[in-house]
């Protein structure tokens, strides 16, 4: 339990740090290259596990990993992308929104009709994402959703829920370590290929970008390790319902970092848009 506990804090902690240095670097760098330097690290550091490891599975085992690598890299794309045009403490939010596409997709794809407490979870996270997007010129309206930052924040949102459904499986099917280390390198390889399709050019990070490189690649690690760990011990719903807490520290990090405005109002919006992830997850 009290690794459990440990995972979850650093999951909560290590999300919205990657996300404030992935922020900073593509002020003046491709989002592609970021995710790239990022997985690259990520790959060196399990290059000597991975070829200690017996990777004795099956075909169906090799499938759902190269789905999570492909929505990883999609996920994260889209949302570097994202922070690259938008404030920090505006999308952290948003990702309370997964909750809503997961009760969307239960409805139409499975049939399943929400309780009462999901409709109270929908009623919260849109009564809380007004207060957030309120602090827009657009407020809560159509024309918010129409801006590039809201829908590649939405469009990472919808990647990262799928992968999390994925991952899970795989972990099932194997073990916490190894899914980590399949996450590091085909994140790595499907970036390659999306770099490939989009034709970004290669080039060589300064060494102060190489550090936030590093850096970021760190975080990463420990956001994706503590996932696994926590995934084994509890279930998708409530972990992704604990993991909006980190939302808090996203805002706190677009207030003193980036040095966004309506902090009190965002943070009201994200505590009440939490209390609904809860409602629908719980």
């Amino acid at each position: 339990m009290l690794v459990t506990v440990g995972a979850l804090a650093a999951r909560i902690l290590s999300n919205p740090a990657a996300n404030m240095l992935q922020k900073k670097l593509s002020e003046t760098n491709s989002a592609i290259l970021i995710n790239l330097y990022s997985y690259l690290f990520l790959s060196l550091f399990c290059i000597y596990p991975a070829l200690n490891n017996n990777w004795y599975y099956g075909s169906d085992y090799w499938c759902y990993a190269a789905l999570a690598g492909i929505l990883c890299t999609l996920g994260s794309v889209c949302l570097i992308k994202a922070l690259q045009c938008g404030e920090m403490s505006l999308l952290g939010p948003i990702n309370s929104y997964k909750c809503i596409v997961g009760l969307f997709l239960g409805f139409v794809i499975l049939g399943e009709v929400p309780d009462l407490a999901g409709i109270a979870g929908v009623i919260f996270i849109i009564w809380g994402s007004w207060y957030i997007f309120d602090t827009t010129k657009e407020g809560f309206s159509l024309a918010l959703f129409k801006r590039k930052d809201i829908i590649l924040r939405f469009c990472a949102l919808f990647f990262t829920g799928c992968e999390a459904v994925v991952l899970k499986k795989i972990i099932l099917m194997s073990s916490p370590e190894e899914s980590f280390i399949l996450w590091c390198f085909l994140g790595f390889i499907f970036t390659v290929v999306l770099m490939l399709i989009y034709r970004v050019k290669f080039k060589i990070f300064t060494k102060q970008n190489l550090g936030g490189s590093f850096l970021i690649a760190l975080f990463l690690g420990v956001m994706q390790l503590s996932t696994n760990i926590v995934f084994e011990n509890l279930n998708v719903g409530l972990s992704l319902a604990l993991f909006q807490l980190s939302s808090i520290v996203a805002v706190l990090f677009g207030y003193k970092v980036f040095h966004e405005r309506n902090i009190l109002k965002k943070l009201l919006g994200s505590l009440i848009m939490i209390i609904g992830s809860c409602f629908i997850l719980l």
